[in-house]
This record gives structure tokens, C-alpha cells and sequence, in this order.
């Protein structure tokens, strides 16, 4: 074979190349992790089960009360919650393992958190959702059970804002 007759070779298997990490990017986007099947307790001893969750939009929001930036954005986590708990938002916030239960009931009644405030006793709940350590945490879940969003740190609240308006609808 010539090398004028191979000349197309190149460009071919370039081709080919850029439509197969095409491929792999699409499918990279479109696999999202299910999130973990948990059923957590919540500080009133009721069971927040995945069926009650089942088929919504759910935020479940890792933190504590000695962590800074967990005080700081909970204010907007409330009112994140609160401007679209009537679209069908539901919000579990998981206290971690080292947070003692008392400070945690404490801030949970003198700041009346209108959503659900689950301990996460033993480490479970952070070990399921990715071996949680940093705190604050937060994933929303879309209404198909998927994570949609992982948020470490505080929240960029607008964006938020849109990806809940946008999952609500959907």
C-alpha cells in the first residue's frame, strides 16, 4: 500500500478517538450514584425510612454543632427548605457521629429547625453516603433516588436554588 493510499488513516483514527471520549464524557454525566438506602432516626425517635422518601426531592445535609460553617449557612438551609417544602422538598439533617445528642436537641429546639434532625450515633449514615468526614456535607437527591449534587461546604445557595426549582418540576 502507498503511503498516499494510508493517508487517511490519521484522520480516521482521530475520528474515531474524539467520538469515543464523546461517549465516555456522555456517559460519565448520565451515571449518577443511587443514593444509599438508609433509614435514619430522627432526634423525635421517628424513623425517616427510604420509602417515605421514596419518589422526592430530598437534601440530606451532614453537620454539626461545632462546626462554624454548619452554624453559618443553616440559616439559609432553613430558608432554602422553607421556600420549597411546598414543591415537595424534603430536608433530613444528619448530625455526625461526635456531635453530642444534648447540643444537638439544644440547637434544634432553640433555633426551631422546621425539617427533619436525624443523629447519626454510630457513623453509618456517613459511611454509606462516601465515608462523610467534613462537615458541613450536602447531597441532593433527585426524585429517582440518584445523587444529583454533593456540596462540600456551604452551599452555593443560588445554584442550589435552581437545581431544586429544576428537580421539583421534573
Amino acid at each position: 500500500m502507498s503511503t498516499s493510499s494510508r493517508g487517511w488513516i490519521k484522520p480516521v483514527i482521530a475520528a474515531v478517538a474524539v467520538a469515543a471520549i464523546g461517549v465516555g464524557a456522555y456517559a460519565t454525566v448520565s451515571k449518577r450514584e443511587v443514593a444509599p438506602q438508609l433509614t435514619f432516626l430522627s432526634i423525635k425517635g421517628d424513623k425517616i425510612t427510604p420509602e417515605s422518601l421514596q419518589g422526592k426531592v430530598v437534601m440530606v445535609n451532614f453537620w454539626a454543632t461545632d462546626c462554624a460553617t454548619c452554624i453559618k449557612e443553616m440559616p439559609d438551609m432553613v430558608a432554602t427548605y422553607n421556600k420549597f417544602k411546598p414543591q415537595g422538598l424534603e430536608f433530613v439533617a444528619v448530625a455526625m457521629r461526635h456531635d453530642r445528642p444534648d447540643y444537638v436537641i439544644n440547637y434544634t429546639e432553640t433555633r426551631q429547625l422546621p425539617f427533619k434532625v436525624a443523629l447519626d450515633v454510630d457513623g453509618s449514615a456517613a459511611k454509606a453516603y462516601g465515608n462523610v468526614s467534613m462537615t458541613p456535607t450536602t447531597f441532593v437527591i433527585g426524585k429517582d433516588g440518584k445523587i444529583l449534587k454533593r456540596y462540600l461546604g456551604e452551599p452555593d445557595f443560588p445554584a442550589l436554588h435552581k437545581l431544586l426549582d429544576a428537580s421539583l418540576k421534573g
